[in-house]
């Protein structure tokens, strides 16, 4: 499989081969299956988030392999649950702590757990909007 940067978001051109190759082989096989289009690319990220995990401007290996967040957990063509945006919300809050402190959010070690994963979704999208510019 070609490793076509141009063809990837900016967020995975700044991840490791695993994640552009994990991404790019799901999207090519959803389209098989949905045709091109924003189904394919939902699914692409869906399998992505199986085995990373966003951290500021790009995808980092999970810990452990499972789904990321509740949405991801309920699966199927019209899934419940919250989305995390690429955070890991099922790892520990411990994880969490430690990737808010890696991306400097303040205020971290009087959140909850969930906190903890909104926070770091904001810290994520801040760090991408500033890597784009």
């Amino acid at each position: 499989m070609p490793d076509d940067f141009e063809d990837l978001p900016s967020t995975l051109q700044r991840s490791d081969k695993k994640a552009r190759d994990t991404y790019a082989q799901a999207k090519e096989s959803a389209e098989e299956s949905y045709g091109k289009g924003e189904r394919a690319g939902r699914t692409a990220y869906a399998a992505l988030k199986h085995t990373h995990e966003k951290v500021g401007d790009h995808w980092e290996p999970k810990e452990e392999y499972g789904p990321s967040d509740s949405r991801a957990e309920s699966g199927g063509a019209d899934p419940d649950g919250k989305p995390a945006g690429g955070v890991d919300a099922n790892a520990s809050k411990e994880h969490l702590y430690e990737r808010a402190k890696e991306l400097d959010v303040e205020g971290r070690s009087t959140m909850d757990k969930d906190e903890l994963v909104d926070a770091l979704q904001k810290a994520n999208d801040r760090e991408t909007r500033k890597a784009r510019e």
